[in-house]
């Protein structure tokens, strides 16, 4: 199958058309997003497979090959994150039918879905930069119809920054590959990387890596540049969270992963320690955040700001096996972090609160909840032998092997942090003392419950199964310690 690459692009794109004919039969969309998003699963699951076994995969769109068209490139990395968002957005689905409510849905919530799907896997799979542009755009105006679907004050207020912040990153992305290109002259990621090499002036191309960087880092949300984040998401509904907290910040690590393993590995004496800095500095901060708020929604979201910066110190030690504990932690914390944001969901489904200090005894009448809650608590934080604790091992291992002691230090000590601020949630708002609830959706919490644990057995299976994915994380990561591989591949040298 020449186009496998670009099926899990297509179907939704195609799905997000169709929907839009159905705008007042929300029975229908719902089946069609339904079906449409676990046909993008399959072709996902199948491109892994292919990627396996044959190697990378290429689409030559329009039948112009490498550099001078716009290639689609889907290796293991690109195959597995497309995967997981295409899962993700299955159980998101699932989890909206009973949950986002019937004003949203008018309002073609589930079209837009399919287009943020649209622009997630097409950022993963493009090889071209200016095209990972195109889909950044596509994944960030659906993300706007998302936030601020509802209507409600705190999400116009919210809107507007978040916006305005995406404007200007976006702008400074499109000037960023203007320089890119009229310094290289090439647009094709594979090109880009072998010109770099042949280029002789590494001042340049040092202030493009800083600059792509301060680009990322806005949308990716690093230190000192996620300071939009925690007022942005905490302000739509569990559904969008789950989504946004997922993988709209995976998309911004993703380019940073792809452009400072591709492009910028030449030299990593000045750009790789600025942002194994800036690493150390996300962690610090999203721990400080973690800690301090009774917030059940701002707590996990501080929580995504760590996990940035614990993926990308990976990236800025560039050993072997610290790029295969970003990559293995990568999916691990879109998979949990989903899993995390559903379950609070249903929390507040519950209580009509998201504040800690109104909850508690959660567990007395909802057990399954409870016990759910404590499970991917302990794969978030790293217990052994959950996901956290594999991808966290790896990082560490590769951040001690290369002399990096206190960012290998850091991220052991972040897992207390980590651990705490979600226990506290357990404590406090499942455990406690009981109290009387009158949540508007309290009679669907048993479904919305269901739809949230196959991401918790998916999380746990992928700890104790990590035997059986080791091979496909390692195929990904030595792609990116071997950057020939992938040129090889998408220039057929």
């Amino acid at each position: 199958m020449i186009n496998l690459p670009i099926l899990p692009i297509l179907i939704p794109l195609f799905a997000a058309i169709i929907l839009m004919f159905f705008g007042k039969n929300i029975t229908m969309q719902k089946w069609i997003g339904a079906i449409a998003t676990a046909g993008t699963v399959a072709a996902s699951i199948i491109l892994v497979n292919v990627v396996h076994t044959e190697g990378i995969q290429t689409v030559d769109l329009g039948s112009w090959e490498a550099p001078f068209g716009i290639t689609m490139v889907s290796d293991m990395l690109s195959a597995l994150l497309v995967t997981t968002t295409s899962i993700i957005t299955f159980f998101v689905l699932l989890y909206s039918f009973r949950s986002i409510g019937k004003d949203r849905e008018r309002f073609y919530f589930y079209p837009v879905v399919q287009f943020l799907l649209v622009g997630v896997n097409g950022a993963f799979t493009t090889g071209d930069i200016f095209n990972l542009f195109v889909f950044f755009e596509v994944m960030l105006m659906s993300s706007y119809v998302l936030l601020v679907l509802g209507g409600t004050k705190v999400q116009l207020r919210e809107s507007i920054k978040y916006i305005l912040v995406n404007i200007i990153s976006s702008a400074l992305f499109v000037v960023m590959v203007a320089y890119l290109y009229s310094v290289i002259g090439s647009l094709n990621m594979a090109d880009i990387s072998v010109k770099i090499a042949e280029f002789d002036q590494p001042g340049i191309v040092t202030v493009i890596a800083v600059m792509f960087l301060v680009v990322y880092g806005l949308k990716g949300a690093i230190f000192p540049l996620y300071f939009w984040l925690p007022g942005s998401y905490n302000a739509p509904p569990a559904p969008v969270l789950a989504l946004f907290g997922a993988l709209l910040t995976k998309v911004g690590v993703y380019s940073i992963i792809r452009t400072y393993t591709l492009f910028f590995y030449h030299d990593t004496g000045y750009t790789h320690a600025i942002l194994g800095w800036l690493a150390i500095l996300t962690i610090v901060a999203g721990c400080i955040g973690a800690i301090a708020y009774w917030d059940v929604k701002k707590i996990l979201i501080y929580n995504i700001i760590i996990a940035v910066g614990v993926i990308l110190f990976g990236v800025a030690v560039m050993s072997p096996e610290s790029l295969e504990g970003s990559v293995y932690y990568l999916i691990h914390d879109m998979i949990i972090k989903a899993a995390l944001f559903l379950l609070v969901g249903v929390m507040i489904a519950i209580t009509g609160t998201s504040n800690l200090r109104k909850m508690g005894g959660l567990i007395k009448d909802y057990p399954w909840l409870g016990w759910t809650f404590l499970i991917a608590t302990l794969t978030l934080a790293g217990i052994p032998p959950f996901s956290g604790f594999i991808g966290k091992l790896l990082l560490v291992r590769g951040s001690f092997a290369a002399e990096a002691y206190l960012g290998g230090a850091l991220i052991l000590l972040s897992s207390l942090f980590v651990l705490y601020s979600v226990i506290k949630i357990f404590l406090n708002g499942i455990w406690g003392v009981p109290k009387q609830y009158n949540g508007k959706n309290k009679h669907n919490a048993f479904y919305l419950w269901g739809s949230t644990v196959f991401l918790v057995i998916l999380a746990v299976g992928y700890g104790v199964g990590a035997e059986a994915v080791r091979p496909l994380i390692a195929q990904a990561s030595e792609a990116l310690s071997d950057p020939g591989i992938y040129i090889q591949a998408v220039l057929k040298e």
